[in-house]
């Protein structure tokens, strides 16, 4: 019998620091893509007396599938899918123009390397190799199907393609590999390994701009604050008290779906990012998150948790508002007495 095991905190963090990764590349990409394209339709169109212009054909439709695809990036559960077919719009597009200029004889086939300089900034490893294994599957097709007799007889040019693109494969994701580095230090907490408050930033950018363009759906806001962390610190030392932060945001991020987001915004504070969460199930979740705590009495300490809950939806999703209106109900579950969750409006009863 196999059993099926929930994804570890851990785990859940890495696909959140990859998809945030590649949701801020895809929009980087997107600017620049079709003025790259515009540049080869250009050098195309300039060479059209002497190899023909039946070329624009995939360009101009590849502009209308990185239209789409850019869209369903933004919007979708699983962006690195969508991410994955538009990247492979493009060498599949340079192919049939290869084709239609001639093939290995043509002056485009050093073309293909353009998309492979974009692979390991988008795309972990195992997708940079998937996506070379297809652009060197695309130029050997066109190469031998357009042109199979010039490539028989004089494979110097297809071969010389094939080690351009490889040679950009491997420095790109050298490179890709220490900006990863690089971002990871810059977005995450070291003490916790939760996001931080700069990661927090940029995604909450991403859900404003999708909420007002698609103002149906709610995004929950929960600050949450371990109660009389300071007393802990005092009693225990302070390495207590880092154990405790390291073990509490371990039981949250636990206690979490897959796609919510937590980040360690300073001290002993937390924010909760609950897409799709209205307001009465973003006190249910910070509901979870304080009884987890609690019943988890973090590096043996017994240690409780307050959290102030708010949501709004459409073009009513703002940051400021959103943690004011979050901050002032963890005011009132403090005063309240602690190991408690408020509610930034009254909640409509069932």
């Amino acid at each position: 019998m196999i059993v099926a095991m929930a994804p570890s905190p851990a785990t859940d963090l890495g696909a959140q620091l990859r998809r945030e990764r590649l949701l801020d590349m895809e929009r980087r990409i997107a600017r620049v893509r079709l003025r790259a394209f515009g540049v080869l339709a250009l050098a195309l169109i300039a060479t059209g007396p002497w190899t023909g212009y039946r070329f624009l054909i995939p360009l101009l439709a590849a502009g209308v599938a990185f239209a789409v695809t850019d869209r369903k990036v933004r919007r979708a559960a699983r962006p690195e899918r969508w991410a994955g077919l538009g990247w492979g719009i493009a060498p599949l597009a340079i192919a049939v123009s290869v084709a239609l200029t001639g093939g290995a004889d043509g002056p485009a086939l050093c073309w293909f390397a353009l998309p492979v300089v974009t692979l390991g900034a988008r795309f972990e490893p195992r997708g940079v190799r998937i996506g070379v294994a297809y652009t060197a599957a695309l130029m050997l097709a066109v190469g031998l199907g357009a042109s199979h007799e010039t490539v028989l007889d004089d494979p110097s040019r297809l071969v010389a393609a094939f080690a351009l693109v490889l040679a950009i494969a491997l420095l790109t994701d050298a490179s890709a590999q220490s900006e990863r580095e690089q971002r990871r230090g810059a977005v995450m907490d070291p003490l916790t390994g939760l996001l931080n408050r700069s990661a927090l930033a940029q995604r909450f950018d991403e859900l404003e701009q999708q909420a007002h363009q698609h103002g149906d759906a709610p995004l929950g806001f929960l600050i949450a604050d371990i109660d009389r962390f300071k007393a802990i610190n005092d009693e225990h030392g302070h390495p207590a008290g880092d154990a405790v932060l390291k073990d509490a945001a371990y039981e949250m991020r636990k206690a979490l779906r897959a796609f919510d987001l937590i980040y360690r915004v300073g001290g002993e504070e937390f924010v909760v990012l609950l897409p799709g969460a209205d307001l009465a199930k973003t006190v249910e979740v910070g509901e979870r998150l304080r009884a987890a705590v609690a019943e988890a009495a973090p590096s043996g300490i017994r240690v409780t948790l307050s959290a102030g809950a708010a949501a709004a939806t459409g073009r009513d999703v703002r940051f400021a508002e959103l943690y004011a209106e979050a901050d002032a109900a963890l005011l009132r579950a403090k005063r309240g007495g602690r190991d408690r969750v408020a509610a930034a409006a009254e909640l409509t009863p069932a």
